[in-house]
């Protein structure tokens, strides 16, 4: 019997292989390879990592975890491959005496890490890989209460904020240092961003459980991976996101938008069995935990991988590959055969990004236990790259290109030249010069995906005139149309002729996917200004059965009954959308119930 408990324990308690041995077992597809960049002891908890703008890894260690208490042992690597053979040459200390660092990236002449309670700014701004003084506390607030469900990030968005994600159970109030509490936004689960210039946060959805990853595609869509839920979204501005769970700030949303996933990587109900390993799971993708999104913009693997979703599965040991098919205002996510297998029981992936030479690099937190374990073993780690055939070597230097070249890397195939060109040209400001090229690009160029780049980088420096946003909305492309609409709406102050020109599109624009980027600016509109825009999208009977619609007008309507009865009356009687005839008068009997 003894005997057979110890074999039970070791079963249960595997030893950590090498990295080597570990790379050794990993199955790609045929034309693949997997190659070691680094491991321990040279890395070790690796809990996000980004590219700086000459291709550089930037890597974040975390030793906090589980406790969380305040030590201070986190610290922020450098890896660079001078030679080209996929392995690290230069290892650099980049800063140290963090503690519970949760998410990192660089730009705007330092590095942003996410550490709750607090985002962190530690400037470099000479690049000579020393902070030029101590990090600079530009939020406090978060929380850390859910220990594994906590906030994480990072990503540039197209639109030049950063993006990230937030566990639900741990509840956040956040200002700059000082704000007094009847100040702070409260925040408790879903995306959010942050503004690098003007220092602004942003809830941008609500809801899911634990997501971990976020992603753009090529049309700028927003694709996040969670656990526990079903693992794929669509993220999309002021949106409430299943599982509710007894969110304060969804209280009036009745109805919340469901994964666009049309299948689950476990079987059965049973959150233990999901993580068992069991063949039936494996067979489905390995498991209920999923992190690290990244929809795959490079220019070195096979196209048919161009735009599909990776993301680790934590239990199953591998990484999924899931396939974006447009439905309506949005997708449905189906199962690709999945791209990456591990037999290291010890494998834990946490976040994927493609590099400059379009080969994927993959972190790996490497432990015994999942995300629930209270004894980490926090002597390993890994970062593996993918590689396609004999991808070439590219060492790039973009902060030293002229903004001319920068401009022409909007139409570089490889999403990462586009991404930190784009926030180069953010950093240096406005430019007329720039401006003339973004403006003849997006005139010009042949592809949709290439005048949105050019959009985007005008919106970033600053060259998005009233004239050229008009422009937009009569675009014949359905996404330009839509980013008009968003940017539009940034600034919250809508002008007149766009608010004309966006009641006329919330009636007759036959795209679902122009009607739901005006619901989402609906919510950052004046109750006054939303009204005839949501009457105009509550006509359109087709969008019945759309995966986004329905809810995201009714979150636009939701406030304006209190702030009008009788004109939410007539709005019951008027939709032509059950759900929202059925969620208005809902509504409105709540208002009219006695207290």
């Amino acid at each position: 019997m003894l005997a057979v408990l110890l074999a039970l324990l070791q079963v249960a308690q595997p030893e950590p292989l090498t990295p080597e041995q570990t790379v050794a077992q990993l199955k790609v597809p045929d034309g693949f390879s997997v190659k070691l960049f680094a491991g321990e002891p040279d890395v070790k908890q690796p809990i996000s990592f980004c590219f700086d703008d000459r291709g550089r890894l930037w890597v974040a260690e975390n030793y906090s975890y589980p406790k969380w208490t305040p030590e201070g042992k986190d610290r922020i690597l450098i890896f660079e491959d001078t030679d080209g053979d996929g392995h690290f040459d230069r290892r650099t200390v980049f800063c140290e005496g963090l503690t519970m660092i949760t998410g990192l990236e660089v730009g705007f002449g330092g590095a942003w890490v996410v550490a709750p309670p607090r985002l962190l700014f530690i400037p470099d701004k000479d690049g000579d890989d020393k902070p030029d003084g101590p990090p600079v506390t530009l939020l406090d607030g978060f929380g850390n209460q859910g220990g594994h469900n906590i906030v994480n990030g990072f990503t540039w968005g197209p639109d030049g904020w950063l993006y990230a994600g937030h566990g639900r159970t741990s509840i956040s109030d956040l200002g700059p240092p000082g704000t007094p509490p009847d100040k702070r936004i409260h925040f408790d689960g879903g995306v959010w961003r942050y503004h690098p210039t003007r220092h602004v946060f942003e809830a941008w959805c609500d809801g899911t459980t634990n997501p971990w990853g976020v992603a753009f595609d090529d049309h700028g869509q927003a694709i996040i991976t969670t656990c526990v839920d079903v693992h794929l979204y669509h993220a999309i501005q002021g949106a409430h996101f299943e599982p509710w769970r007894g969110r304060a700030n969804s209280l009036y949303a009745y109805g919340r938008i469901a994964s666009i996933a049309d299948h689950k990587h476990w079987v059965g109900k049973d959150y233990a069995d999901a993580r068992s390993a069991r063949p039936e799971q494996l067979a489905l993708g390995g498991g209920h935990a999923h992190c690290g999104a990244m929809v795959y913009l490079g220019d070195s693997f096979p196209d048919s991988y161009r735009g599909s979703v990776f993301m680790s599965n934590l239990h199953g040991k591998r990484l999924n590959n899931d396939l974006l098919e447009k439905n309506g205002s949005g997708f449905v996510g189906r199962h690709g055969p999945d791209f990456l297998v591990s037999s290291d029981r010890m494998m834990m992936a946490l976040l994927l990004q493609y590099g400059p030479d379009g080969s994927v690099f993959v972190s790996d937190w490497y432990d015994r236990g999942e995300c629930h374990t209270r004894n980490p073993h926090d002597k390993t780690g890994r970062i593996y790259k993918i590689v396609y055939k004999d991808a070439p070597f590219v060492k790039p230097d973009l902060a030293k290109l002229p903004d001319a070249d920068l401009v022409q890397l909007q139409l570089h195939r490889n999403d990462w030249f586009v991404t930190h060109a784009r926030r180069l040209l953010q950093e240096r400001g406005p430019n007329e010069k720039v401006h003339e090229a973004l403006r003849a690009m997006l005139k010009d160029a042949p592809e949709s995906t290439r005048k949105l780049r050019a959009l985007w980088a005008l919106h970033v420096t600053g060259g998005l005139t009233e004239e050229i946003l008009l422009r937009q909305l009569e675009s014949p492309d359905e996404y330009l149309r839509a980013w008009a609409v968003q940017l539009e709406v940034e600034s919250k102050q809508v002008r007149r002729a766009a608010r004309a020109k966006f009641i006329q599109m919330a009636s007759s624009d036959p795209s679902p996917v122009v009607r739901l980027y005006l619901a989402a600016a609906c919510q950052r509109l004046s109750l006054d200004d939303r009204w005839s825009i949501v009457e105009k999208l509550a006509s359109h009977a087709e969008d019945v059965a759309d995966p986004n619609l329905p809810l995201m007008i009714w979150y636009a309507a939701e406030p304006m009954a209190a702030a009008d009865l009788g004109r939410a009356v007539a709005f019951t009687k008027d939709a032509r959308i059950p759900l929202l005839r059925e969620f208005m008068a809902r509504r409105v009997a709540a208002l009219s119930s006695p207290k």
